[in-house]
């Protein structure tokens, strides 16, 4: 292929795409640079229909390569780049959620997109360039797909939107908000955000859809200039006998009457019921394909149940579960129910439920982020666990997947804008969510759940966060319905997700998720303008429970005590190898943590032994001063005077001259090695040298 480069001026830099170089045999491949950030994106699709049944099999993987950022990572037995990081795994699904809604559904050729990082400047982020490449190697392809989208992020510094602002920007911004979408409509959003309100929002969705358009526009002229002929796809699809057919059974059966039910339970034994009697008929009816025909009857089934849900709501309002579009589902809240735990939170939101534990840490507890592109310490985290038997299924628990890390993100940034600092509250704070029942809404039930334990385990946060997640049915010429507390199925049918998390000042966390090509920003404001109505009223229960972080912290929680010394003195606390502080630890039972500004953590559920450390360091940091006393331990006789230990470590002279108030001619005629004698700090000369006195002392207990 012939080396061709386009650019465009986006955000004050170069965007620029580059063909022909890297990766020849792929279907599609390109490498995109902005500033000095380089990525390769590539996109390929088998030949024929894979093997893999019930879904579109698309792949999206974001390799992480430490070289980009001239690092040498791991330990130092194991150099390779292994698991991928959570921030890897986010990059992953943000890519991918940009660009499947825009995949036939029924297409069945496995679609592999891999985007390799080559160069990161740390300023320009991964994400918002992977999403461009990856929509860029697509658009080229022969590989059929609707798309391009274009991706940008916006920041907001006072009154300001910034666009693609670099990290240094980022520290100072309200809003972090990576945006994506097509030439007029958005199909992907992620935000965390200082509790910005919702106009706000709008109009920061507006101004990073004017940035989109031209990205579109970019990518669709170089498609025009080297993009391939699209292929047809392989489809999962019947002959259209066969798939009237089963329309007619679904009609029959009663499909619409099975949709509807307040329980999740009910709803999926009616739904199970009739596909069983379509797959018998299969069975009993047909002798070839039996298990492709069958894909396609469930493919088929779920089509008619996504159109029945939509002619419901778009015409009568009626949802499943026979609630209003604008109504919440029934909430309960509770606190304190774990009697060792620091803080929990039970929130339950119809048939979700989810418990949020609250564990405090030392300082030293930090969780340390060593990444390609950072390395930071975290003093909060948030884990979101969702195990099967939530939604009543059996599968085998190997750890944390895409989902977790992804839900877990979201909750932990929505909490993140109300946490106290470090010097108000120098905790670690972990949380950990378990979903232990779901019918959607999990990940916002987690955010809620969290504001309770938060407050129940004593933790200042600022203002409680409360979350939802709204839907949306859109119907012909744009109209369109917006749906309050979406539940699982009117999630699996509708056409977006839209969570939603903030205070009530403003939000703090959005995601949006979309199954059609898009959404206005219309569509977006009034979904931004009910959810604030349902926050505050899912945000007033929670109050029921606990109104204000718990003055106390429960008896289980380390106590922490904070001391500031002088950086000078951090080497007498530590000691040679450590010896000084290893004692202090072995004899007290407390958790050390030093800082290089002097600062020291000492923390300890047994308020005793926290003391006893202080004192310690006290002793070992104290600054002498002159007219101080103390009872000193003689260390050393010279002819001179006798040095003696006044605190640990620090050690005075008492001049001959200062032993008595009469002429000594011995010294040790008035004291011994290992004598306890009080002294008084004379003076301190300029090389820091304590000068004391044991006449001085005894001429005032006269």
């Amino acid at each position: 292929m012939e080396q061709k480069k386009w650019t465009l001026q986006i955000g004050g830099r170069i965007l620029e795409v580059e063909t022909g170089l890297l990766a020849g045999q792929a279907n599609g491949s390109v490498t995109v640079r902005y500033g000095d950030t380089v990525v390769l994106a590539t996109a390929v699709m088998s030949k024929d229909a894979s093997k893999i049944s019930g879904y579109f099999p698309l792949m999206v993987d974001y390799e992480e390569r430490y070289y980009a950022a001239g690092k040498i990572k791991g330990s130092r037995f194991i150099k390779r780049e292994g698991r991928p990081s959570d921030e890897a795994i986010l990059t992953g699904r943000v890519v991918d959620r940009t660009i499947r809604p825009l995949f036939n559904g029924r297409m069945r050729n496995e679609v592999q997109v891999v985007i390799t990082v080559l160069s990161i400047d740390g300023e320009n982020d991964t994400d918002v360039v992977s999403m461009i490449a990856g929509s860029a190697a697509l658009n080229i392809s022969n590989i059929p797909w609707a798309g391009p989208i274009g991706a940008v992020r916006v920041g907001k510094i006072g009154d300001q939107f910034i666009l693609n602002p670099v990290n240094g920007e980022l520290k100072e911004s309200e809003l972090d908000l990576v945006l994506a979408g097509t030439k007029d409509k958005i199909n992907m959003i992620e935000a965390g955000a200082n509790e910005v309100p919702e106009e706000d929002i709008i109009k920061a969705f507006e101004f990073g859809q004017e940035a989109v358009k031209k990205i579109v526009a970019f990518l669709e002229d170089i498609r025009k200039d080297i993009g391939k002929e699209k292929s047809q796809p392989a489809l999962l699809q019947g002959s259209p006998e066969f798939e009237e057919k089963i329309k007619e059974m679904l009609i029959s059966e009663n499909m619409e009457d099975a949709l509807y039910d307040t329980d999740k339970k009910v709803i999926a034994e009616k739904v199970g019921a009739i596909k069983d009697k379509i797959i018998e008929y299969i069975k009993g009816n047909y002798q070839e394909d039996v298990e492709k025909l069958k894909e396609i009857a469930v493919q088929i089934l779920e089509e008619v149940s996504d159109e029945i849900v939509h002619k419901n709501i778009l015409k009568e309002e009626k949802r499943p579960d026979s609630r209003k579009l604008n109504e919440l589902r029934k909430i309960e809240c509770k606190v304190g129910i774990l009697p060792r735990t620091h803080g929990t939170g039970l929130f339950t939101r119809g048939e979700t439920q989810a418990l949020t534990v609250t564990t405090l840490g030392s300082p030293g507890d930090e969780q340390i982020i060593d990444t390609m592109e950072l390395d930071l310490k975290k003093r909060y985290i948030h884990h979101y666990n969702f195990p099967p038997f939530s939604v009543g299924e059996i599968k085998p628990m190997r750890g944390p997947g895409r989902r977790e890390v992804g839900h877990g993100a979201l909750a932990e940034k929505a909490l993140i804008p109300v946490l106290p600092s470090k010097e108000e509250f120098p905790y670690t704070i972990l949380l950990v969510s378990e979903i232990l029942s779901s019918n959607g809404s999990s990940s916002m039930a987690s955010t809620c759940g969290s504001t309770l334990s938060l407050m129940d385990a004593g933790v200042p946060i600022k203002r409680p966060v409360s979350g939802i997640a709204m839907g949306i049915i859109v119907g012909e010429n744009e109209s369109f319905k917006v749906l309050t507390d979406i539940q699982g199925a009117e999630d699996h049918y509708g056409d977006m997700d839209f969570k939603v998390a903030g205070t009530e000042k403003g939000v703090t966390a959005l995601q949006m998720d979309v199954k059609v090509d898009g959404v206005t920003i219309e569509m977006l404001r009034a979904v931004l303008s009910q959810s604030h109505g349902n926050r505050m009223e899912i945000l007033e229960k929670m109050l029921l429970a606990i109104a204000t972080p718990r003055k106390e912290m429960s008896q289980y929680a380390p106590r922490i005590i904070i001391m500031k010394i002088n950086p000078d003195k951090i080497r007498n606390v530590i000691g040679t190898g450590g010896k000084i502080i290893n004692e202090i630890i072995d004899e007290t039972g407390v958790q050390i943590d030093i800082e290089d500004d002097g600062s020291i953590f000492i923390t300890s559920v047994d308020e005793a032994s926290a003391k006893k450390a202080q004192e310690w360091i006290d002793n070992l940091t104290h600054e002498v001063k002159a007219g101080e006393k103390f009872n000193a331990r003689v260390t050393r006789i010279m002819n001179f005077g006798a040095f003696a230990e006044i605190l640990p470590g620090q050690e005075g002279l008492i001049h001959i001259s200062e032993l008595a108030d009469h002429r000594v001619e011995k010294v040790e005629d008035v004291v011994k090695v290992g004598d306890i004698v009080p002294v008084k700090v004379k003076n301190i000369d300029d090389q820091g040298r304590i000068n004391l006195s044991l006449k001085d002392v005894a001429k005032m207990m006269k």
